[in-house]
């Protein structure tokens, strides 16, 4: 059928703006399974441009969505990370859509409010103006763009710079595991950026440190003391996951846990540790995620 093939080649658009509305690939999924059947409820001859008609769509549906999840976030044992997606190579290669799935953002965008987040993402990220997001959310043009100002001064003040998983990122990490496993404090120190920081996820259903290490001598004591108790003795797999350099860290060839490495200069500067089983169990598929060509709304 026609709406299948249009909601098919776009796919992969919307779960990308799903996912970084909400922070999570199970509730863009969600959002991607609401969509599709307002979609096929409606005549695809009426449509002029599916693209556009899907994108709004999928953006009012990810709004919706993530008015009611964030008080559920809101009580969250410990630290809260997205849930990390396992990215393909050419992610590295768009350093606008890298940055804006990085940990590091999305735990930036997690502090806007949600019109704030629908209107930088689809702005800052994906290119549409101010008049097509004020169509799109139901506002009106200029207190998009007030929105707008607010969401990016918010997002600029506190944005980390990163470098996309690369070959030299992942010869770091490499070189960290090694220090790491050896126990070669002064190899480790070396890679570690003075603020480097520390973020886990266990979600109160797994072991993970509940506040945020800090500094380069925590943070090097806290990954030693991890390798000394045998936690980082699980078979080790370099991937890519939200555009960054990661381990796999497999127990009984079961993903245990995973690290995402941010790294700026050729030093870490960021590790983010997902132990939460909720959140790691859909982390073997690797999502296709596009900014697209930007297209006008038209509707």
């Amino acid at each position: 059928m026609a709406e299948d093939d249009a909601f098919t080649e776009h796919r992969p658009l919307l779960f990308t703006i799903a996912y970084e509305m909400l922070g999570s690939a199970a509730d863009a999924e969600d959002v991607l399974q609401e969509s599709y059947l307002r979609w096929s409820a409606v005549d695809p001859a009426t449509v002029e441009h599916p693209r556009a008609y899907l994108v709004r769509v999928v953006t009012r549906q990810a709004l919706n969505h993530l008015r009611t999840v964030r008080a559920r976030r809101e009580e969250y044992v410990g630290s809260w990370l997205p849930e990390p997606i396992r990215t393909s190579p050419g992610v590295s290669e768009d350093a606008v859509l890298a940055e804006s799935v990085s940990m590091a953002m999305m735990l930036v965008l997690e502090t806007l409010s949600p019109a704030e987040r629908a209107v930088f993402v689809l702005h800052d990220v994906f290119g549409y103006t101010h008049g097509e997001i004020a169509a799109s959310i139901g506002k009106a043009e200029v207190t998009v763009r007030q929105i707008a100002h607010r969401a990016r001064k918010h997002v600029h003040a506190r944005r980390r710079r990163f470098e996309p998983d690369s070959g030299a990122a992942r010869e770091v990490v490499e070189r960290f595991l090694r220090a790491a496993a050896t126990g070669e404090i002064q190899a480790l120190m070396d890679l570690l950026a003075p603020d480097v920081v520390v973020i886990a996820d266990g979600g109160g259903k797994a072991t993970a440190v509940r506040r945020p290490v800090t500094g380069r001598d925590g943070v090097a004591k806290f990954v030693l003391g991890l390798a000394r108790n045998g936690t980082m003795a699980a078979r080790i797999e370099q991937a890519a996951y939200n555009g960054m350099p990661a381990a796999r860290f497999l127990t009984g060839g079961a993903l245990d846990w995973l690290v995402a490495f941010e790294i700026r200069d050729g030093r870490i500067t960021g590790l983010y540790g997902m132990r939460n089983p909720d959140k790691l169990h859909r982390a073997d598929a690797v999502h296709a995620l596009d900014r697209g060509g930007h297209q006008p709304w038209k509707l």
